[in-house]
């Protein structure tokens, strides 16, 4: 497959991203995939616009976008964008910036068309923890899965697309106490064994990865 793996530049007050920087270390070729990677802006909007670019100039079998969770344990596969984007410019009764983010006749929500159950199990074989997560968030993550899944609706139909949030790593949380972090080379591990997961046949595991709290 060839697979087109996203990753947020630092965002905030943090001056590095984990997602960025263990994207870049991915190899090339991961297993029978072909790896292409690409840095996105942490900004509503212009993120997907540069991840549209690249599917113009390329042909993708599955877009893989990584972002950083900080406060996780795990990396965390997610099951589901959420339709905030017309929310957003709602509550700003047209007022700038937020009115420039994309309004559309889009569906409620768009689950990961990625085999999640089967990803997370490979992480945690691979000996790295990983949990099946169902909030991406509020924020550009939910933003960009949710406006993958619109893309897949409306103009990709072929491509699998799917989100990974990822810890902290350590250098992050040396002032910030009892937050947990993950080695970068760990992260690198855990995306590897989950893009190895990944194949044509998109169905995924029956297995129980749901959670009581």
């Amino acid at each position: 497959m060839n697979i087109l793996v996203t990753a947020f530049d630092p965002f905030g007050e943090e001056q590095t991203n984990p997602a960025l920087e263990a994207v870049k270390l991915l190899p090339e070729k991961i297993g029978e995939h072909t790896i292409t990677k690409l840095e996105i802006p942490t900004v509503f909007n212009e993120s997907v616009d540069v991840i549209k670019q690249q599917l113009k100039i390329e042909t993708y079998d599955a877009v893989l976008a990584i972002g950083q969770a900080g406060g996780r344990f795990t990396l965390t596969p997610e099951r589901v964008g959420i339709n905030i984007d017309d929310a957003r410019i709602a509550d700003n009764k047209g007022n700038q910036p937020i009115d420039k983010v994309i309004q559309q006749n889009g569906a409620p929500a768009y689950f990961s068309n990625m085999p999640v159950k089967r990803l997370t199990q490979a992480i945690k074989d691979a000996g790295v923890p990983a949990s099946l997560s169902n909030s991406a968030g509020t924020f550009v993550c939910n933003h960009v899965l949710y406006q993958l899944g619109y893309l897949h609706a409306t103009t990709f139909p072929h491509i699998q697309f799917g989100f990974i949030h990822v810890p902290f790593i350590p250098e992050q949380v040396t002032n910030k106490p009892n937050t947990p972090s993950m080695a970068l080379d760990t992260i690198v591990k855990g995306l590897e064994a989950a893009i190895t997961a990944l194949s044509e046949d998109n169905r995924d595991d029956t297995i129980a990865l749901g959670e009581t709290h």
